[in-house]
């Protein structure tokens, strides 16, 4: 369950790519380009109509660790354990995301905007919540303040986070990683251009901490 993912996602890597890849075909290229950039970990969005089979396809890719995200219905759970994905992320969290989470084999990072909401998450046993849409609700400054009510709790902050400002993020102690879709640019993986990947990848990768 939740408990299990901060210490996951840290030692996977603290930047990790948010995908939207409309062609199969693309899978284990794109992979390999993040790979050789030094990018094991990716969230791929349910946002196209192949997400599923791209997930299945990228890990075929040895090494790859390959998350699923914006599920947004408890049923999306099945067909990514059926896929094999690695782990689960939503935009936002209901009482039956949090319970079907909760006792999912994938581990499971739902999605706050307040702290009623983590409280709630905090309940059912979750210690660790995406924060999103990150920049709109206050960036680096919210999380800062949210850790004195909240010391206990990991973030994965995730929407307006570039290279420029994610070491503002990752600078902080209660958070363990950051989405990002600046790695792969929609033009770029339109165009195919892995080399272009393979850089920003190794950019990101820079960060390590």
């Amino acid at each position: 369950m939740s408990l299990e993912i901060a210490p996951f996602l840290k030692q996977a890597h603290p930047v990790i790519p948010v995908l939207a890849v409309e062609h199969v075909e693309d899978a284990v290229p794109l992979a390999e380009a993040l790979q050789a950039g030094g990018i094991e970990v990716v969230e791929v969005t349910l946002r196209t109509e192949q997400a599923l089979a791209v997930i299945k396809a990228m890990k075929q890719v040895k090494g790859m660790v390959v998350g699923a995200g914006t599920v947004v219905r408890a049923s999306q759970f099945r067909d990514l354990e059926d896929v094999k994905a690695d782990f689960v992320v939503s935009p936002g969290a209901t009482p039956q995301l949090l319970e079907t989470g909760r006792v999912s084999r994938m581990p499971f990072l739902p999605a706050v905007a307040t702290v009623s909401e983590v409280l709630k998450g905090m309940e059912v046993g979750y210690d660790c919540f995406k924060f999103f849409p990150a920049s709109v609700l206050g960036g680096p400054a919210a999380l800062k303040a949210l850790r004195g009510p909240l010391p206990d709790i990991t973030f994965c902050p995730t929407g307006g986070i570039s290279l420029a400002n994610c070491g503002d993020y990752l600078s902080l102690p209660n958070v363990a990683c950051v989405g990002g879709s600046w790695i792969v640019p929609g033009d770029a993986l339109k165009t195919r251009d892995w080399s272009r990947i393979e850089q920003l990848a190794r950019e990101a990768s820079s960060l390590r901490g």
